[in-house]
């Protein structure tokens, strides 16, 4: 996996108040997406919102790519992110549900990105939190239930 960090710089005063990482897989053609779909949300997702924190969504593709799906978590900075990666690699149930879905990705790739402030979500992890009105997991696992439906 590759970590390639974008920035654009018009002006060198930027301060970056949070990180966006954007990871992109993709299944092989014999993977059932429903499946990833269903192990991950019930198997992963509850124990990722918990230690990774900053959950900005989750999307499967209609057009281009097939079976592609993007995720996209937010972050302090990018030392936040090493150290909630590495308690999320010890975690018993993450390698668990990890046993099921990886064999399911053909590729993955990982992107590092800033948000601009005039981004929807402000440009920080705060902003974050007030988009979501400071859900709890529970809350925010409900949504996405509810979403699929």
């Amino acid at each position: 996996m590759r970590i390639i960090a974008i920035i654009t710089l018009w002006n060198n005063n930027l301060e970056y108040k949070m990180v966006v990482e954007e990871r992109i897989y993709v299944l092989h053609t014999w993977a059932s997406l429903r499946e990833y779909l269903d192990v991950y949300e019930h198997e992963g997702l509850t124990v990722q919102i918990p230690i990774l924190g900053g959950f900005l969504g989750y999307f499967v593709t209609e057009f281009g790519r097939q079976n592609q799906l993007v995720h996209l978590w937010g972050y302090n900075n990018l030392e936040d992110r090493k150290q909630r990666r590495e308690q999320l690699a010890l975690n018993e149930q993450w390698q668990s549900c990890l046993k099921k879905i990886r064999p399911m990705i053909r590729t993955m790739e990982n992107r590092i990105m800033y948000p601009t402030n005039f981004s929807p979500i402000g440009g920080d992890i705060e902003s974050f939190t007030r988009i979501n009105n400071g859900s709890s997991v529970d809350t925010v696992l409900d949504r996405i239930s509810s979403i699929r439906q």
